[in-house]
């Protein structure tokens, strides 16, 4: 959602980002947070937009607490951004950008099995790749 609010210049630029590139690319979660939490003030009570900012403001923190954009670590990251987290970037690997040719199915899955512990939430990680390993992924 807060990437609507980064450049185009930024979110297709062919090549690495520069420092203060990488400052706007950050900010798209707490972008997307704030918007979603306006959506959510418009909505009686705790609702799925509710649910949604949590997600957005949540995915890019680390289970290490090294993350951003608050630097929450282990379980005081919302359970459905730690979710989203692993997705996430499953993803971001396994699809083509303009920076990058896709991984495979089964490296992207190895990176993720790797960072549990450090980037991901170990339980998570572990149902992602339980959940995943059954299925049939097409060829990118």
């Amino acid at each position: 959602m807060g990437k609507i609010g980064i450049p185009d210049t930024i979110l297709r630029k062919p090549g690495p980002l520069d420092a203060e590139e990488w400052v706007v690319m950050r900010s798209h979660a707490q972008l997307g947070e704030q918007i979603l939490n306006k959506v959510a003030a418009m909505v009686y009570g705790r609702s799925y937009m509710s649910l949604a900012a949590s997600i957005a403001g949540g995915h890019h923190e680390k289970w290490n607490g090294k993350g951003s954009p608050r630097g929450l670590g282990g379980t005081n990251i919302p359970l459905e951004a730690r979710i989203v987290a692993v997705a996430d970037v499953y993803d971001a690997l396994v699809s083509k950008r303009p920076y990058k040719n896709p991984w495979l199915p089964a490296d992207a899955s190895a990176l993720i099995r790797k960072e549990a512990g450090v980037s991901f939430d170990p339980i998570v990680v572990e149902a992602f790749l339980e959940v995943s390993a059954g299925l049939e992924f097409p060829a990118a």
